[in-house]
């Protein structure tokens, strides 16, 4: 087959019932489909064996035969398929001048020089971008010009001893619970229990045992003395 100068990059979707192939922008990458070509001998083998399965297989050899025929010949029907589907997705792309690579025509292509967008970027949409670029970095150093205009540690101690706690710094101390002495259900500051209804009974505040703060549980958590 002879050379062909088109796109670099193309899918050949073409089945043993014909030909149909996608190229690719070589900029973008954005694709064009050709229309599906039939071929004559792919519809004539399966005739053949639609033929051969319908009638007990007389067509079997047939269809057999009409394949052989397409192996020793579809490289050249499939050549030729190939070039007319460049022919037929050539107005679609333009080749640049410069740098010699292959683009869609609506999106990669700078029709006012006749070059492709990388050798010759569309200078509207390039000012378009480097405007909106330009007003989100100027607004950025306007933000931290007037960060600076602020004073932030008027009001923090720099002893060598102070530290600054962070008021949302994570903690593990789990909050004292009270609990239910019949059940055990955690009541809270409820009077009554919520799962059995007893009446609760206030704990001592610390182990008459040891001194450790009591949670309202039947026993110390430290020394395991049992709460009257």
């Amino acid at each position: 087959m002879a050379l062909i100068q088109f796109v670099r990059n193309y899918d050949d979707l073409s089945t043993d019932r014909g030909y149909q192939f996608k190229f690719h922008c070589d900029k973008c990458g954005n694709g064009f489909m050709t229309q599906f070509k039939p071929s004559t001998l792919g519809m004539a083998q399966g005739l053949f064996s639609a033929a051969s399965s319908f009638l007990g297989g007389w067509g079997n050899q047939a269809g057999h035969a009409a394949y052989e025929v397409q192996r020793s010949i579809g490289g050249k029907a499939h050549d030729s398929a190939l070039a007319e589907a460049v022919e037929e997705a050539r107005p679609n792309f333009r080749q640049c001048t410069r740098c010699g690579i292959w683009v869609c025509k609506e999106v990669c292509w700078n029709e006012k020089v006749n070059q492709c967008e990388n050798c010759a970027p569309n200078f509207d949409e390039q000012m378009a971008a480097h405007q909106a670029q330009a007003k989100a970095e100027a607004a950025r150093q306007q933000l931290w010009d007037k960060a600076r205009q602020t004073d932030y540690v008027k009001d923090v101690d720099m002893s060598a001893g102070a530290y600054v706690s962070s008021a949302t710094a994570a903690t593990n101390v789990e909050e004292a619970k009270t609990l239910c002495k019949d059940c055990g259900a955690n009541v809270g500051s409820a009077k009554f229990c919520p799962e059995c209804g007893k009446p609760v009974q206030k704990g001592p505040t610390f182990c008459p045992q040891c001194g450790a703060k009591s949670t309202g549980a039947k026993f110390c958590g430290d020394c395991g003395h049992k709460f009257s």
